[in-house]
């Protein structure tokens, strides 16, 4: 963990429902931090997620299903850091004393999170941070997660790549297409999002049972029409 913390501490995670900041929750709880909520911001002129675009109600049923509580708070761009400071204000009456994030490279990231925390007076945590994106997917895999690519770029990625599994298969796909188009294989410049539906946190597996593709904005789209929780 790239950040100092303290066993014990109460923290809130940054959540898209992705790979990233499931991963960063894992190594979180691995280090002694208290998970307390999930914290997810939707656009509130498309109601959809902030990041990955994904409907608020499947993002409420994946919490069910590892059991912790969501937060989801509307916001525009415009105003994300405004909401996003106050909704960890309220957090912290909560006893919620600092931030996880998924960020693994980009500096801007890292600074925007670590000035935004700095002036809350919580601590910013990165599990990720400078981590090599191989190793994150590999590790991803080896605790037993389950992820599906539910948006691709369609500058970098066809639609095919909608509903593919993170695997092993997919970082060797990743690889040769890094060397061709120079995308990031975890996706950190938006070459894709992932949706977890399984692994170590979970206490119950999300099955997803119809979806549709659409391309939107230059974004290819997995609209997950229906899903269900079952027991693992």
């Amino acid at each position: 963990m790239k950040s100092n913390s303290t066993p014990g501490l109460k923290v809130a995670v940054s959540w898209s429902g992705g790979k990233d900041s499931c991963l960063s929750l894992y190594r979180a709880m691995l280090g002694g931090l208290q998970a307390c909520f999930l914290l997810n911001f939707i656009n509130r002129d498309v109601r959809k997620s902030m990041s990955h675009g994904l409907d608020p109600k499947l993002l409420s049923a994946q919490a069910e299903a590892i059991g912790i509580p969501i937060i989801q708070q509307e916001t525009t761009w415009d105003t994300y850091e405004q909401e996003f400071k106050r909704a960890v204000e309220e957090l912290k009456q909560k006893g919620v004393g600092g931030v996880v994030s998924g960020d693994i490279d980009l500096q801007e990231h890292k600074e925007w999170i670590d000035r935004v925390c700095g002036e809350l007076g919580v601590m910013p945590i990165l599990p990720l941070w400078g981590a090599q994106p191989e190793e994150i997917l590999s590790s991803f895999i080896d605790a037993g997660f389950e992820a599906m690519v539910v948006t691709a770029k369609a500058d970098f990625l066809g639609q095919e790549w909608l509903g593919k599994r993170v695997s092993r298969e997919f970082i060797r796909e990743l690889n040769r297409l890094s060397e061709e188009l120079n995308i990031h294989i975890c996706g950190e410049q938006g070459e894709y999002h992932t949706f977890v539906t399984d692994g170590p946190l979970f206490k119950r597996r999300m099955r997803i049972i119809d979806s549709k593709r659409e391309l939107r904005e230059g974004y290819w789209l997995l609209d997950i029409l229906r899903c269900e929780i079952v027991g693992k």
